[in-house]
């Protein structure tokens, strides 16, 4: 079985019938936490369950389709390795404490006192609050769009939103960050503002200092707004970044934070202009400018070209921040990395190219706050198995990995390794290798076992992506014949 398929099934149910069935532990947290990547804690959750505790709950499962195999999916995972103490998470960010790394990023998952305040109550470390603005906001129905695999619902890998900034009366969104900041003391709260003129965000600059935030973040990056002379439309210009970041941080004491947009071909330039403006860090990315077709996300007949976010965008979101980080160059300025983290490892890829903390949207839009468990789950056990004290430590340590492709080792070859016990014979490395590579897998239909040609193969490693088994590995690095 592969336990990551069937936990990916799961509904991830709200008050879980299975959990409920099984009275002995929590097999719902437990496919949960498969499902985030951390298959070797989950049977904490069902440690004291028997066989007849996991049928039940089996049995009280409500997926449309068959039930999760909630038993033979537990019994298929090995006891946990990891048995150093966890280390705590904190860091500090523009010299700021932060309890975790894990933000919600300014959207839609923080729009009010009673969502940020849930979020806080489930262990996130801080909130970068919906934009604020002065000028009025009125959002369209439906702004939401999402891509998903061959129809199935639910679970899509790539989101767009129409979504603009708060909609609040601009007084009304202080208040909730005073209160925010008075309730949750150690929680680190930001405002992200917008304005048009250099007034207007000094005057949204000073409010967000004098309710008690801890940091402002500058939106120059949302690409889909009504007003002109605002979002993306800003940030593509280093002049005005430059210009609207300097006066900010002549205003305030605390923390200028500008957010980059990603819909431009060189993110540098601007950022690098928020840099000599004053800027303390880098927010990136914003959402990607996208169309998507489904005619149910139309708005009265018409559509329009709006943001891309989900997990489809982490590769493009990754590209921006090593370019960031990349830009800085041993100057002190953090960044907060965004862009399609789910899970802890997804984190973790943000925090080893340089940033300081990640911040989450649709994933939480997906599955809800409570994903805040296996971020910190997983990135604490992997803290310990490397023996890391500190998360600081992780900082910008794949870095030194990064060369142009003119400095590429490109006189060594890592030839597939076919694993025969894993095989399936299915065939399908021989299908890619011929039709999109290079005609170096022969398959034999008797036995149904594909086989290496070493004289026409280039190391290009299709064969091990495509593979559904998992049966195709790597040999040694050894120099081209």
């Amino acid at each position: 079985m592969n336990i990551y398929e069937e936990a990916n099934r799961c509904l991830l149910c709200q008050d879980a019938p299975c959990t409920k069935a099984c009275k002995t532990g929590d097999p719902a947290r437990a496919i949960r936490a498969i499902r985030f990547d951390n298959h070797k804690p989950a049977l904490q959750w069902v440690k004291a369950c028997t066989d007849d505790d996991l049928e039940r709950a089996e049995q009280a499962c409500i997926h449309y389709n068959w039930p999760i195999r909630i038993k033979e999916m537990m019994r298929a995972i090995h006891p946990d390795d990891v048995t150093a103490p966890y280390p705590s998470l904190a860091i500090d960010f523009c010299g700021i404490k932060c309890e975790n790394p894990f933000f919600l990023a300014s959207s839609a998952v923080c729009t009010n006192y009673e969502m940020v305040a849930k979020a806080f109550e489930a262990g996130w470390g801080g909130v970068f609050y919906k934009t604020i603005c002065l000028q009025e906001i009125k959002e369209v129905s439906p702004r939401f769009d999402a891509m998903h695999s061959n129809a199935t619902h639910g679970d899509f890998y790539g989101f767009r939103n129409m979504e603009q900034l708060s909609e609040n009366p601009v007084d009304m969104d202080f208040d909730i960050l005073r209160r925010l900041k008075q309730d949750y003391p150690t929680k680190v709260v930001i405002a992200s503002i917008m304005g048009q003129t250099e007034e207007e965000w000094m005057k949204l600059a000073k409010m967000a200092e004098a309710a008690g935030c801890d940091a402002v973040e500058l939106n120059f990056s949302c690409p889909q707004m009504k007003h002109k002379g605002m979002g993306s439309d800003v940030g593509q210009s280093p002049e005005l970044v430059k210009t609207y970041t300097a006066c900010v941080k002549k205003s305030v004491k605390i923390p200028v934070i500008p957010k980059m947009t990603p819909n431009i071909t060189h993110i540098a330039e601007p950022a690098m202009a928020c840099v000599e403006a004053g800027a303390d860090a880098i927010s990136a990315i914003n959402t990607i400018k996208s169309v998507t077709m489904d005619t149910f996300a139309e708005v009265t007949g018409r559509r329009t070209i709006s943001g891309y976010s989900g997990r489809a965008v982490r590769p493009i979101a990754l590209r921006h921040i090593l370019e960031l980080a990349q830009m800085c160059d041993g100057r002190i300025v953090e960044l907060s990395g965004i862009g399609g983290i789910e899970t802890w490892r997804d984190a973790m890829e943000f925090i080893q190219l340089g940033c300081s903390n990640v911040q989450v949207c649709t994933a939480v839009m997906q599955y809800g706050y409570r994903i805040i468990d296996d971020l910190i789950l997983g990135l604490q056990r992997y803290m310990a198995k490397r023996g890391v004290n500190e998360l600081q430590q992780l900082v910008g340590e794949s870095l030194e990995k990064f060369l142009n492709p003119d400095h590429l080792d490109r006189d060594t070859i890592i030839y597939p390794k076919f694993d025969k016990e894993l095989c399936v014979g299915c065939g399908r490395c021989e299908v890619s290798c011929y039709d999109g590579g290079h005609q170096a897998i022969v398959f034999n239909y008797e036995t149904r076992q594909p086989r290496l040609i070493g004289t026409k193969c280039v190391g290009c490693h299709l064969c091990r992506l495509v593979c559904p088994a998992g049966a195709i590995g790597v040999s040694k690095r050894i120099p081209k014949k």
